[in-house]
């Protein structure tokens, strides 16, 4: 994913996760004996979701910038004046495709380094749910390799979260090579910081040129980056210099 950090792509809220739950995602409460109107609830709930992944795909595809809420009214076949009666703006869509996103990757790596596994077994595991959000969460991870600057560029506070949730996720990946590096599984003469980026950016360009359906699905994907990760191209004795 773009970050500010190389002005190109990812990423949770230091505080709960509930930061950075996606908007207008609560539902009201039911009423009861009204199964009529339960029923055109659940439906304006479907009809909302449909509408994100319609918006996001055509983000992915157009730019959120060059993308209109009439592309998106048209792609979804109504008014553009009836996509407002799930979304205020174009910035709420948006919105609710990233958060959406920072929330499940967050989630998994939060519910992963809950465990006492040990950091190199931590960290294929976090290359693994990287990997997994390729396809699931494609269209999320495109807008923020290309739309990320000018998303925190907007007035206000409403993309703050992006910048909390990067500065989380990285101190996760920079805990766990700390600690690999402090047990004697990682190399200590390489920099913990680089290296995460390094990692970050390798598993978020990937949605670049990743295609479902091709000769690797996502695991066998993640499977090879980390023999490599771990294991390296060389052979034999090591060549490189110490720091």
């Amino acid at each position: 994913m773009n970050t500010r950090k190389n002005s190109g792509g990812a990423p949770a809220a230091t505080g709960a996760t509930s930061e950075i739950a996606p908007r207008g995602d609560a539902t009201a409460p039911r009423r009861q004996g009204s199964p009529r109107r339960a029923a055109t609830s659940g439906s304006a709930s479907e009809r909302r979701e449909h509408l994100v992944k319609l918006a996001a795909e055509l983000f992915a595809r157009k730019g959120f910038q060059a993308t209109t809420v009439r592309q998106i009214a048209d792609e979804a076949g109504i008014l553009s004046g009836s996509l407002y009666h799930h979304f205020d703006s174009k910035e709420s869509i948006v919105d609710e495709v990233l958060s959406t996103f920072l929330s499940d990757l967050i989630g998994r790596y939060r519910e992963i380094l809950a465990g006492d596994g040990d950091p190199r077994t931590m960290l294929s595991e976090m290359v693994r749910i990287g990997f997994g959000t390729l396809e699931p969460h494609r269209a999320a991870i495109t807008v923020m390799q290309n739309d990320w600057n000018y998303l925190r560029s907007l007035p206000g506070d409403r993309f703050d979260y992006l910048i909390r949730a990067e500065d989380e996720v990285e101190r996760m990946w920079i805990g766990q090579i700390k600690r690999g590096q402090s047990a004697g599984q990682l190399r200590s003469d390489v920099d913990p910081k680089i290296t995460y980026r390094m990692i970050r950016d390798s598993i978020w360009v990937a949605v670049r040129w990743f295609r479902p359906g091709g000769r690797l699905n996502t695991t066998h994907l993640a499977e090879h980056y980390i023999t490599v990760l771990f294991d390296g191209l060389a052979t034999g004795e090591r060549t490189s210099q110490e720091a």
